[in-house]
C-alpha cells in the first residue's frame, strides 16, 4: 500500500538536496506519495514565530511521517527552534543518529567506527525556559523527568536488542548534577539489569565526548540526555569523516520525523555543491520505518557503490581516492545509475523490519511521600553581603529560619570568606524548618510578603521538598 509522507524542502541547500533525494526515491520505486508543506525562514518572516503555519500541522498529523530538509532559524526576535517545537508537539522523544566510518574512501582516523547515539529529544535545556532575573543574571532551566528518562533508556536497550548490538553506554554529568543527571544514571543501572546479555557502562560526558573523538570504536549504542546527545552526535559525525553523510530519525508513539543532522549552509545554497547524502540516509531510515526495507537496501547499496566508484561531492573529494568531483544533481544521478548494484569493498546491506521496536511501558511507581520543609528565595542585591544577611535574617518567622546565602551556587554567608569570589547581583536565600518539621504554602506566602515589605526585590522562589525522607534539592557549594 502506498504510504503518504509529508516533505519540507527547507532553507539554504534544503531544496537542492531534497529534490536530489526524492529523485533517487522515485527511481528506486519507493511506494510513497508526497505532500509538501512550507516551514522555516520564509514562514518565520511572515510573522509565525514557530516557523510553521497552523495548516501544516494538519498535514503532519494526517500522514504521521515527515521528511524534512534543514531550515534556518532567524537570530533574535524571540524565534523558537522549529525542530524543538516539532519534536515536543509530535512527541518525538527518541532521536537516533547512526554514525559509521566509510574508510578509506572518506578520510577518517577511525576506520572501525560504527556507533548509534540515542538522544532524549524533549527535555533538558532544550525546553527553552529562560529568564533574565537581574541586571547581571540570566537563567535557563534544565528539566529532566523520571518518566522521560526511563522511556529513552528503555528505547536504547530495546533498540540494541532489535539491531543485534552488543553494548549500551550511558553518558551524563552526574558528578555535578547529582539529582537531574544522577537519576538518569541510576535508572540506566536499574533498567540495564533487565538486559543481562548486553554489556553496560557509563561515562561522565566530558571524558565520554573526548573518547568518541579519540577512540569511537569502543562504543556501540550510546544513550544520553538532550544537550549532550546533540553535541556528541556532531563530534561523532565529524570524526567519522563528514557531518554531511549523517542522517537521523526522530521517533515517537505514532509519529516519525527524518532529517539530516547538518544545517542549511546558506553560503553554498543554489550552487549545486551540497552533498545530499545526509538527507538521503534519513530517507533510507524512513523507508525502513514505513515497511519498505527492500527499497531502502537497494538505495543504500547503490549509494555505497557510488562512494566506492569514486564519485564524490566536494566535501569528501580527495585526489588520492576520488575519481570524479560532482555536484548535488550529478551525485544523485550517479546513485540512480547504480540502483540494483552492490558494493564490493563495503559490506552490502539487506535491511529487515523496522529498526524501531514496540516500547515497553514505563514502570508504575508508588508515589513518594512529599513534604515541604523550606523555601529558597532569590533576591537581587548590590550591597554588602553582611547587610543582606541581617535584613534577610529579620524575615525569619513561622518556623522558617534563614540558614545560608549563596551566590551562583556558592555559600557566601554566614562564616564565608568572599574576598576571592566573583559576586553577582542575585543571592539565593535558603529558609528551612528545624529537623523533622514541615511548613506550609501559607507560611511561604507570608515570608514573601515580609520580603516585599522590607524593600527587597525577590526574583524567584523554589520550594524545598523531601521525598520519602530524601531531600529533593542540592546543597550549596560550601553549605
Amino acid at each position: 500500500m502506498t504510504t503518504p509522507i509529508t516533505v519540507a524542502y527547507g532553507d539554504g541547500i534544503g531544496p537542492e538536496i531534497m529534490e536530489a533525494t526524492l529523485h533517487i526515491l522515485r527511481e528506486a520505486a519507493a511506494d510513497i506519495t508526497v505532500e509538501t508543506i512550507e516551514v522555516g525562514e520564509r514562514v518565520y518572516n511572515m510573522g509565525a514565530t514557530s516557523g510553521i503555519l497552523p495548516s501544516a500541522w494538519d498535514t503532519l498529523r494526517r500522514n504521521k511521517v515527515f521528511l524534512k530538509a534543514p531550515i534556518t532559524t532567524p537570530q533574535g526576535k524571540g524565534y523558537k527552534s522549529l525542530n524543538v517545537t516539532m519534536r515536543k508537539t509530535l512527541g518525538l522523544y527518541a532521536n537516533i543518529r547512526p554514525t559509521k566510518s566509510y574508510h578509506p574512501l572518506v578520510k577518517t582516523n577511525h576506520p572501525k567506527m560504527d556507533l548509534i547515539i540515542v538522544r532524549e529529544n524533549e527535555e533538558d535545556l532544550y525546553a527553552g525556559i529562560e529568564h533574565r532575573q537581574s541586571e547581571d543574571v540570566f537563567q535557563c532551566l534544565k528539566l529532566i523527568t523520571h518518566s522521560g528518562s526511563e522511556r529513552i533508556i528503555r528505547y536504547a536497550f530495546d533498540y540494541a536488542v532489535a539491531n543485534n548490538r552488543k553494548k549500551v553506554t550511558c553518558m551524563s554529568k552526574d558528578n555535578i548534577m547529582k539529582l537531574a543527571d544522577g537519576q538518569f544514571h541510576k535508572l540506566f543501572d536499574e533498567i540495564g539489569k533487565e538486559y543481562p546479555k548486553l554489556e553496560k557502562d557509563h561515562y561522565i560526558i566530558d571524558i565520554g565526548a573526548a573518547r568518541i573523538a579519540s577512540k569511537p570504536e569502543v562504543f556501540d549504542v550510546i544513550v544520553t540526555l538532550n544537550l549532550y546527545g546533540d553535541i556528541i552526535s556532531d563530534i561523532a559525525a565529524e570524526v567519522s569523516g563528514s557531518v554531511g553523510l549523517a542522517g537521523s530519525s526522530n521517533i515517537g508513539e505514532g509519529f516519525a520525523m527524518f532529517e539530516a543532522i547538518h544545517g542549511s549552509a546558506p553560503d553554498i545554497a543554489g550552487k549545486n555543491m551540497a552533498n545530499p547524502s545526509g538527507i538521503l540516509q534519513s530517507a533510507i531510515m524512513m523507508l525502513i520505518h514505513i515497511g519498505q526495507p527492500d527499497v531502502a537496501s537497494k538505495i543504500q547499496n547503490a549509494w555505497l557503490r557510488t562512494l566506492e566508484d569514486g564519485v564524490h561531492t566536494g566535501d569528501i573529494y580527495r585526489k588520492e581516492v576520488s575519481k570524479e568531483k560532482v555536484g548535488t544533481k550529478e551525485f544523485a544521478e550517479a546513485v540512480v545509475q547504480r540502483l540494483g548494484k552492490k558494493p564490493s569493498t563495503f559490506d552490502s546491506v539487506a535491511y529487515g523490519k523496522a529498526i524501531t521496536t514496540e516500547m515497553k511501558k514505563n514502570t508504575v511507581r508508588t508515589p513518594a511521600k512529599k513534604e515541604l520543609i523550606g523555601v529558597d528565595v532569590f533576591v537581587a542585591w548590590n550591597g554588602s553581603i553582611n547587610e543582606l544577611g541581617e535584613k534577610i535574617t529579620a524575615l525569619s518567622a513561622d518556623g522558617l529560619d534563614l540558614k545560608t546565602l549563596s551566590n551562583k551556587g556558592l555559600k557566601v554567608w554566614p562564616d564565608a570568606d568572599t574576598s576571592g569570589m566573583h559576586i553577582t547581583d542575585q543571592f539565593h536565600c535558603r529558609f528551612k524548618c528545624a529537623d523533622g518539621k514541615t511548613t506550609t504554602h501559607a507560611a511561604i506566602t507570608a515570608l514573601l510578603d515580609r520580603t516585599q515589605k522590607s524593600g527587597l526585590d525577590f526574583t524567584k522562589t523554589e520550594n524545598l521538598y523531601t521525598f520519602d525522607g530524601v531531600i529533593g534539592f542540592s546543597l550549596g557549594q560550601g553549605e
